[in-house]
């Protein structure tokens, strides 16, 4: 990546930032500094830019690098060819994008073997130049023809063939007509679906493409990837129509036939191909392509929003937790674990069938209860959720400090099985590990669903369709992001934790924990540095980001940078305060600071930006603030609902458990979740995995397993 200022320019107009903006983000970033690190501790560098805007700079800026480098193999190639004049250097210089720059290459790239070349290779370019001409003469076709008939060319038929070919292909390849049609066909081209005769769909997952007709200007992402996998799995057949309207007059504006020309139906005929079997494939496949591209992206965002709002539900400490994951025939997994995550017991139960050992299962759980102290119980809502939720009903019924909750256990199963469950978890058989994780979800979900693949999490849509490439890294960024904005603890870490932190990643992840476990706990955020490998760069990118309680240092348990400690001390000295004194005695005396001395005279003082002493202010009055703080904790019951139980009109509090195209699926307690349909969204507003919503009841169809949820709030948590 550089900072050339060609690409300053243009990243800035895309993002709407200014241009010094970009530009000091890239230098930082040339400088190998994270985005993490820059959007917390650089915000005077940058003007005050977030993360999601680095983040799309950086992307930006490595697209317009990729952009720049095929410019250069483009001008090379053609100047190579002798074929580059200065109205197309300029025109190639002035590409703005990729799809605009290829087609201005397309002419002069090397092909394979086409009917053209081949035509070309007979001697037959010019009479292909006299069709283009349409020369007003009295010569027939067979006297224009005949000079250029040879051993490789018999027949008038011949060489007016081959001159079509090299028509056909000018035609196809002329950059303007392919723009212009490109354009008027991603408006009002007509996406047609319909179901192979032969093809099997036996749950009918793609009815609704059967017979399918749709201008692709108002296809929504989630049609574009559901007909492009029935596509692959051969169910449907799909065209794009384009018609002709959209393609004519921009080809005979370029490419006029003239009906008093000899050569008039030639170039007529040429047309008809070039278009037929040149152009509309090649059209078609761009807007397949640019409607593929953009459903994709609209995916990956909808995914990484999903799992942002995941990994962001509040924690639930202090609590010791009974972890079950169902099943019929298994059995039930039991995992309990106390509030640090340990694990005390394991063991399974059978309470459905085929065992039916309902009441043992219930004198089992009741037994953990009273000898753990267990005060919440987590159930996975996998096969035998809802069953088991109901054994759990009866005893948690009317029972105080004890209450249960529904959890997501996707991906439990992936990290049963994984390295990290067996560093972890080595006494324990694959499938207990589950329950264990299952626990643990509900102390700390970020700890525990950083140890899993963020596309095994369940809060995507259409994952598997998308170029995983860009959802692999879109994902990553997503979790790193919110790592490092709630912080790590280092002496309770895990190393999937430490992985995401800025600028430590998996190897260095795994010498800390190593390193801690030799040694000891770490006493100071200086102590990092003695860890092999973790030089003076790593330790500047990592050390806001990593929490030390209880130590020395009290600044080092609080998000103010070691960098900007000296400022910190002599604010605190100024407005005597000291991290120990209550939350409220510590922000009155800092207001008391600033009300005597204006913030223009306490920078110049502490030798620091505005932005940064609003952070040390923010840490001095909250330190190490958790934003988790903000979400509304998960609704914790203590009795089952059924479907039956519900009604029309009847009010519910419940927990979004994934957003996608048409709405929000929402966990109202039953054992099927509602949707809640976009067109009941307020506008404006936008849903996150794990909040709570208050929802009523519009429709309930207990035969399909189907709840209509309408918008009745929601829940919020002052900041």
């Amino acid at each position: 990546m550089t900072s050339q200022p060609d690409m300053v320019s243009p990243v800035a107009r895309a993002l709407g930032a200014r241009p010094e903006q970009v530009a000091a983000t890239l230098a930082l970033l040339d400088e190998s500094n994270t985005v993490p690190f820059i959007a917390r501790y650089r915000k005077e560098v940058t003007g005050g830019l977030d993360e999601e805007q680095i983040r799309q700079i950086q992307i930006l800026a490595e697209k317009r690098r990729a952009l720049e480098a095929r410019r250069e193999t483009v001008l090379r190639t053609i100047a190579e060819q002798g074929k580059l004049t200065p109205d197309l250097a300029q025109r190639i210089r002035a590409a703005e994008t990729l799809t605009e720059l290829e087609a201005l290459y397309r002419p002069y790239k090397p092909k394979r073997r086409t009917r053209a070349i081949i035509a070309r290779e007979k001697g037959l370019e010019g009479l292909a130049e006299q069709v283009l001409e349409q020369p007003h003469t009295s010569a027939t076709l067979a006297e224009l023809a005949a000079p250029f008939l040879n051993e490789q060319v018999a027949t008038v038929e011949e060489a007016l063939a081959g001159a079509r070919d090299i028509v056909a292909e000018r035609i196809a390849d002329h950059p303007e007509i392919r723009a212009a049609v490109r354009q008027r066909a991603l408006r009002w081209a007509v996406l047609h679906a319909e179901k192979r005769p032969d093809a099997e769909d036996p749950r009918q997952v793609y009815a609704d493409y059967y017979d399918f007709h749709y201008r692709v200007e108002r296809l929504r992402p989630h049609q574009v990837l559901a007909i492009n996998r029935a596509e692959r799995e051969g169910v449907l057949r799909v065209r794009v129509e384009v018609s002709e309207r959209d393609w004519r007059e921009e080809v005979v504006r370029r490419f006029r036939p003239d009906p008093a020309s000899p050569l008039h139906d030639e170039l007529e005929a040429a047309i008809a191909d070039a278009v037929q079997r040149l152009l509309l494939p090649a059209i078609e496949r761009d807007v397949r392509r640019g409607l593929t591209e953009a459903a994709e992206a609209h995916a990956i965002r909808v995914f990484a929003q999903n799992l942002r709002g995941l990994l962001l539900q509040p924690p639930l400490p202090g609590h010791t937790v009974l972890g079950i994951d169902p099943g019929y025939r298994t059995g039930c997994k039991l995992a309990v674990v106390d509030p640090t995550g340990k694990v005390l017991a394991t063991g399974a139960i059978y309470p459905h069938p085929p065992q039916n050992r309902r009441e043992e299962a219930r004198r089992t759980l009741e037994d953990l209860i009273a000898r753990y102290g267990i005060t919440l119980i987590a159930i996975g809502n996998g096969t035998a959720s809802r069953e088991t939720e109901q054994l759990v009903a009866e005893i948690t019924r009317g029972r105080e400090g004890l209450h249960y909750l529904i959890v997501s256990e996707a991906g439990a199963s992936v990290y049963s099985a994984s390295p990290l469950a067996r560093a972890e978890l080595p006494d324990l058989d694959v499938s207990l590990r589950g329950a264990v994780s299952i626990a643990r979800r509900m102390l700390d979900p970020l700890a525990e669903l950083v140890k899993i693949d963020p596309k095994s999490l369940g809060v995507g849509m259409y994952q598997h369709d998308v170029d995983q490439k860009v959802l692999a890294q879109t994902l990553h960024a997503v979790v790193e992001s919110v790592v490092n904005a709630v912080g790590v603890e280092v002496n309770t870490a895990s190393p999937a934790l430490f992985t995401y932190v800025a600028g430590i990643g998996p190897k260095l992840a795994q010498a800390v924990v190593s390193y801690r476990e030799e040694r000891g706990p770490f006493v100071t955020r200086e102590d990092l540095k003695k860890v092999p490998g973790l030089g003076t760069k790593t330790f500047q990118q990592a050390a806001g980001f990593l929490r030390i309680l209880g130590g020395p240092e009290p600044l080092d348990a609080t998000a103010i940078h070691p960098e900007s400690y000296p400022a910190a001390r002599a604010l605190m000295a100024r407005a005597q305060v000291d991290l120990s004194q209550p939350p409220e005695e510590r922000r009155g005396r800092l207001q008391a600071l600033l009300a005597r001395t204006s913030l223009d005279d306490l920078v110049a003082a502490l030798e620091v930006g505005v932005p940064t002493l609003q952070d040390i202010l923010d840490q001095l009055v909250r330190p190490g603030r958790d934003p988790r703080e903000n979400v509304p904790p998960p609704i914790l019951r203590s009795d089952v609902l059924r479907m039956e139980d519900l009604t029309p009109g009847l009010t519910l509090q419940g927990t979004v458990r994934n957003v996608v195209d048409f709405g929000a699926f929402v966990d109202i307690g039953v054992k099927q979740d509602g949707l809640l349909h976009r067109s009941q969204i307020p506008a404006g507003v936008t849903l996150q995995v794990g909040q709570v919503l208050t929802v009523r009841v519009l429709k309930v169809e207990p035969e399909r397993g189907r709840i209509g949820l309408g918008w009745a709030g929601v829940e919020e948590r002052s900041v």
